[in-house]
């Protein structure tokens, strides 16, 4: 019985965790806000239905770090930041394409199963330091091409936006 019972406290507990995560609004940014997410989601924490975030929020998701050349750089650099699923499923998004804008508004369609297929992350540092927008920051959408040489190619180097701002789920 008291097996049963503890099995059922586990139960519990896990539904209050998924039930927490999944129908309450996201925590409000602290720092500069760095990015925003709208459109098709189900977590915000703005009036505005967006999901605004900093640095700090970010960083809380899965991050992952990603040792690759890329087409706009000489040789193999160490980015980190978190992975695009990471944060798709942190605003509850629902799977379709994702519009992602820079600061100076480029716009590139990337669809959300990328995030998935192939471990693209929000590239927030460079060599171990933040990036700039000097140098592609604040967020650089990255794919990891010297993982996958096959991704080197004119479609997804149209889909890795730098200095990114804003991400609608469409």
């Amino acid at each position: 019985m008291k097996q049963h019972i503890a099995m059922g406290l586990v139960v519990l507990s896990g539904l209050f965790v998924f039930g927490a995560v999944h129908a309450q609004d996201l925590p409000k940014p602290k720092g500069k806000v760095i990015l925003t997410v709208s459109g098709s989601i189900k977590n915000t924490n703005t009036d505005a239905n967006t999901a605004e975030f900093d640095r700090e929020m970010l960083l809380n998701l899965e991050v992952r770090e990603l040792n690759t050349g890329t087409p706009w750089s000489e040789g193999v650099d160490s980015y980190r930041g978190p992975l695009l699923r990471s944060l798709m499923a942190a605003v509850g998004a629902q799977a379709g394409n994702l519009s992602v804008t820079a600061l100076n508004d480029y716009s590139a369609v990337v669809p959300s199963q990328d995030g998935e297929d192939y471990n693209v992350i929000l590239a927030m540092d460079l060599n171990g330091a933040p990036m700039s927008v000097r140098n592609k920051g604040p967020l650089f959408l990255l794919y990891p091409f010297n993982e996958l040489p096959s991704l080197n190619n004119e479609v997804i180097q149209n889909r890795s936006v730098w200095q990114i701002k804003s991400i609608r789920v469409e």
